[in-house]
Order: structure tokens, then C-alpha cells, then sequence
């Protein structure tokens, strides 16, 4: 009887985990559905350990091959974060120094000095905790069969570089600004000092220790490891030709890599900080990895949290794979996620929140449920459309089922609930807004309310969705505003030509638009008049915004052209809906 009841308290709780291993990975699947993921792969650590490791759909949108736990994807920028734990390590073997100008070691490159260089230098610690005033954000890669530069053309910007020179433009330690550029020099520093090729030194003394077997710096992959790769897909989810790029910038976004082997090196952070052994990192190193150095950056991982919820982590992003490492410093706690999908959703904060929440987990932040209150349709509606959040940064919400939710991509991304007639609040963030509207009552934007970071602005209305359409007021001006689109689309001399542009276009579109390739016809949707709403784009005031349907290489797609007082074009976004 005794084994009996044992083997029932066991059957019971095997049946409640895979109910609830169910709830969680319906509610993935369910994201990726609404987002169009085509795969996911991710791994969830408890107590110092991997407790799920897991992977879903497929490595391309076409659904034929599944993802698994072994399947590589592109870190992106969490290649920082490992990269330097190798810099962190040469630090323990005194063959760097945090504070030492990086042109003393140095070897076949030295940072250029300048007016901001007199004073401070560029040093280590200020190139893991971005405040050493190096240049170059990010980097785009190179496609697959593209001349590849070294990394020395890299920095200094010479083809086949497609990247501007990485130079330093303001006092090092003044303020902090992220730089893809300063992990490049980074990744020289530690070749010059070393004598080793890079994926060599990092698989030795990072990889190889913390047992991530299934990853590596290598670029271009060998074709061994190439056909275990995902495929990189773009926010519109059409493919990465060549399937993914290249980055010879393997410090700052070079790492082929899995959920679980990032989860082992999370894992060996927190047992470090802990005094644990066997770790890449002494505890007291890894004690100032995981402090404040400015901007809650630590070196090579930002902060989050108070002194008793700490965590640390990273995103990252490829073209064609976006990335997130979060993890607890001291409460063995931590995800990893990583998808083969640019997707500029919340979707990867809403799967660790329910992770979180799902395990009970202190440390992360817990969402309270919203009480909703009724909206009628018509105000409903009225909310629905553009607005310019940041310049040349537009959110649009969609209203349905009672419900506002933002569109992302195209996709439907957060939802907003209505807690007052004109207030609604986010069920991702502790954000609300509040729409304005004037004597007309017609809605003219919305008081973004950040409560966590306690302020609040004013976002002005761009316009409505492209289904609601009202007379052209002056139908003359289309053929003009073809013209000058097109040229913006070619750039180079036919835009220098052209007339009906601002001169801030002029200049920023010089080298043409990326999309649409081609641009056929237009046909009038609707216009808004947007004069007073504060409204900028390429240093020229806009009055008005006028949608157009576009016929072009792109099916199914509208064109928003921002006009000056005077008419002439300013910008134009490309949109869906």
C-alpha cells in the first residue's frame, strides 16, 4: 500500500507538471502565432540550473525542418556580454588592465587621438560599460559570398567596410553611449595581446570551460556548423538572403549560439558571484562585472533592479535573429530566448513575465490585473490610428474587442485596457495614455504617463488608419509628390534635381531609400491636417500628412508623406493598414 500511494502522489505530479509545461508552451506558441515567429528556441534556469530547455517551430517560415534545443541562432549584441568575460579574464591574468589606455597594448591598430583624447583615454573598462566615447552603434554584417574586411579596415572604415570609422567623438567617462565600434576594438585588443585568433581564444577560455559546446565565434561558419543554423527572417518575415550575414565584428554580434549554452554562462556568473568554483571569473571580478559603472551598464551586462532583485542581461540583435539573456544575480534564477525573427514587439518581455509569474518568481516584476471600464465603440474607434512617438517613431493602435492594441510590424503587439473613457494602460508595462482631443473633439494625440520612470509628454496624432478615407483637398499636388518620391527612391543626382523636397531630405536621402524598390502609382487615401502638433522630420516642420495606397514592388501597402507649410516633402514612411 505504502509503494502504492507513492507511486500515485508520483503519477499526480507528473500529471500537474505537464499540465502546466502545457499552459506554458500553449502560451508561446500562441505569441509566436500572433508575431508569425517561424522558430523559438529557449531555456528557463531554477536554482542554479537548467530546469526547461525547449524549442518550437521551424527554422524557416516554409515549416519543413523544426527548431530543437541544438539548433544555432545569432546572438546579436549578447555576444558582447561573453566577449567580455574573455577581456575580464585577461584582466585576472594581468595581460589587460581595466584603467590602461588600450593604444598600450595595441598593436596593429591604435585608436586615433583627437581634441577629446588630451585628458582621458579610451580604456577597457570604458569600452565594456560603453562611456569611452568610441563611435559606430551597431553593424549590419555582410552577405553571404561579400568581400569581408579585416577588422582593421573595419575600424578605420575602408571598403569593402559598410560601416562609418570608429573614432572617439567625446571626452572618454564624460557620459555613456552604446558602441558596437568599442567592442571591435575590444576584439583587436585581444588578439594583439593574445597572438591568438579570436574564436580560438574564446573556445579555449570561455566556451570550452563553461562546457557551451554548441557555440562559437567563427565567421563565416565551417559547413559543418552551418547546416545546424536557423534562418534569420526580417520584421516583415521575408528571408535573409543567404539566410544570415556574416560579422567579422565577432565581439560585439558575432556568436553562433544556443538558449541553453547562454544559460551556462549565466549560470556560471551568478555561481561566481556567489564564490562558487570552476568558474571562468574570480568572484571578485565578477563582483565589478555586476556593478554600476554608469547608466546601469556594468562590464559587458546591464543591471536591473535594487540591491535585493538584482539581474543582469543583455538583448541582441542580427539580421534576421533577435536575442534576450536575463537572469538574477543571486537568486538562481534566469531566461534565455532566442528567436529567428527581427520582431520589434514586446513578445519576449511578455514570455519572461509569464515565465516569472507562471514560477513565482521574486526579483521580477509581477503585473497586477486591470479593471476595465466600457468604451463605446465610436470613442473606440476615434483612438484608433498614428502617432508620432519619438521623431520619426510612430506607434499605431488598433481597437478591437474592447481593446487597444498597438501594431508592430504589422503584427498586433500590446494590448492596452481601458481604466477611464480616455485613458488606457498596458498590460505589459505600468504605462498609460491618455488621448486629447480639441474643440471638435477630434483626437489630436495622447499623454504618455511612464510610471515606473515617473514623467509624462505629450504625443502628437499623425492620423488615422489607412481604411479611413476622406476627399483629396487638392488632387494637382499628387503628381508633384510622385515626382518627388521617386526621387528620394533613387537619390544621388535625380534627388539633387528634383523640386518639391525639403533641403534636410535632400541631404538624408542622398543614397536613395532602401524601400520601395519601385514606386508606380499612388492613389489618395486620406489627409490630415497636423500643423501646430509639433510634428518633425529632417529638421523641417510638418502641417500636413497625406496616405496614400502604393503600387510598387510592395503589394498591399500604404505611404504616409509628411508636407512643410509650403508643400514640399519632408519624409514618408512606408506602413501596413
Amino acid at each position: 500500500m505504502k509503494n502504492k500511494r507513492l507511486f500515485l502522489i508520483l503519477s499526480f505530479l507528473v500529471v500537474v507538471f505537464h499540465v502546466h509545461a502545457d499552459d506554458l508552451d500553449d502560451f508561446i506558441r500562441g505569441q509566436m502565432q500572433k508575431r508569425r515567429i517561424p522558430g523559438l528556441s529557449l531555456a528557463i534556469i531554477q536554482d542554479g540550473k537548467i530546469l526547461k530547455a525547449q524549442a518550437y517551430g521551424f527554422i524557416d517560415k516554409d515549416g519543413k525542418v523544426p527548431v530543437t534545443t541544438n539548433t544555432l541562432f545569432q546572438a546579436g549584441s549578447v555576444s558582447k556580454s561573453v566577449a567580455a568575460m574573455g577581456a575580464l579574464y585577461l584582466v585576472e591574468q594581468n595581460k589587460l588592465f581595466l584603467d590602461e589606455n588600450v593604444n598600450v597594448k595595441l598593436k596593429s591598430w591604435k585608436v586615433p587621438d583627437n581634441e577629446f583624447t588630451n585628458e582621458k583615454k579610451v580604456t577597457l573598462r570604458g569600452i565594456l560599460s560603453h562611456t569611452t566615447g568610441l563611435t559606430v552603434h551597431g553593424f549590419p554584417g555582410y552577405a553571404v559570398g561579400a568581400k569581408i574586411p579585416s577588422v582593421v579596415q573595419i575600424l578605420d572604415g575602408t571598403a569593402p567596410a559598410n560601416t562609418p570609422p570608429v573614432r572617439v567623438d567625446f571626452v572618454p567617462g564624460s557620459r555613456w553611449r552604446y558602441s558596437g565600434g568599442g567592442y571591435t576594438v575590444m576584439q583587436q585588443l585581444m588578439v594583439d595581446v593574445t597572438g591568438a585568433d579570436f574564436p580560438a581564444f574564446m573556445k579555449k577560455n570561455v566556451l570550452s570551460p563553461l562546457g557551451m559546446k554548441n557555440s562559437t565565434y567563427q565567421q563565416p561558419l565551417p559547413p559543418e556548423l552551418a547546416k545546424l543554423t536557423a534562418t534569420g527572417h526580417y520584421n516583415n518575415r521575408s528571408l535573409v538572403e543567404g539566410r544570415w550575414h556574416i560579422y567579422p565584428e565577432m565581439a560585439a554580434a558575432g556568436l553562433w549560439t544556443t538558449p541553453s549554452d547562454l544559460a551556462r554562462f549565466a549560470i556560471s556568473i551568478q555561481n561566481a558571484y556567489a564564490g562558487k568554483p570552476g568558474n571562468v571569473l574570480s568572484q571578485s571580478m565578477t563582483r565589478q562585472m555586476l556593478t554600476d559603472q554608469k547608466n546601469r551598464d556594468g562590464l559587458g551586462v546591464f543591471l536591473q533592479g535594487d540591491s535585493t532583485t538584482l539581474r543582469f542581461g543583455h538583448n541582441g540583435r542580427d539580421e534576421g535573429f533577435d536575442a534576450l539573456l536575463t537572469a538574477s544575480v543571486d537568486k538562481g534564477k534566469g531566461i534565455v530566448i532566442m528567436i529567428n525573427a527581427n520582431d520589434n514587439s514586446h513578445m519576449m518581455g511578455r514570455i519572461v513575465d509569464f515565465i516569472a509569474d507562471y514560477y513565482h518568481w521574486d526579483g521580477f516584476p509581477v503585473k497586477s490585473k486591470l479593471a476595465a471600464v466600457d468604451v463605446d465603440a465610436k470613442s473606440l474607434t476615434a483612438f484608433e490610428g498614428r502617432y508620432e512617438l519619438f521623431n520619426n517613431r510612430m506607434v499605431t493602435f488598433e481597437a478591437e474587442s474592447q481593446r487597444l492594441f498597438t501594431l508592430e510590424d504589422g503584427f498586433v503587439d500590446e494590448e492596452f485596457v481601458p481604466v477611464a473613457p480616455n485613458k488606457f494602460t498596458s498590460t505589459d508595462r505600468n504605462v498609460s495614455v491618455i488621448f486629447i482631443t480639441d474643440a471638435n473633439k477630434n483626437v489630436t494625440g495622447f499623454t504618455l504617463q511612464d510610471n515606473d520612470q515617473h514623467y509624462e509628454r505629450t504625443v502628437p496624432r499623425i492620423g488615422p488608419l489607412a481604411h479611413q478615407t476622406n476627399a483629396d483637398p487638392d488632387p494637382s499636388r499628387t503628381p508633384k509628390i510622385m515626382t518627388a518620391l521617386q526621387a528620394m527612391v533613387k537619390g544621388g543626382k535625380m534627388l539633387e534635381e528634383a523640386s518639391g523636397l525639403t533641403l534636410g531630405a535632400k541631404r538624408d536621402f542622398a543614397g536613395g531609400m532602401r524601400e520601395p524598390e519601385t514606386l508606380k502609382s499612388l492613389t489618395f487615401i486620406h489627409s490630415e491636417n497636423v500643423a501646430g502638433r509639433g510634428i518633425k522630420r529632417h529638421e523641417s516642420d510638418v502641417s500636413e500628412i497625406v496616405t496614400y495606397q502604393l503600387k510598387s514592388n510592395q503589394p498591399d501597402t500604404y505611404i504616409l508623406v509628411h508636407l512643410t507649410s509650403d508643400g514640399l516633402v519632408t519624409d514618408c514612411d512606408l506602413v501596413e493598414k
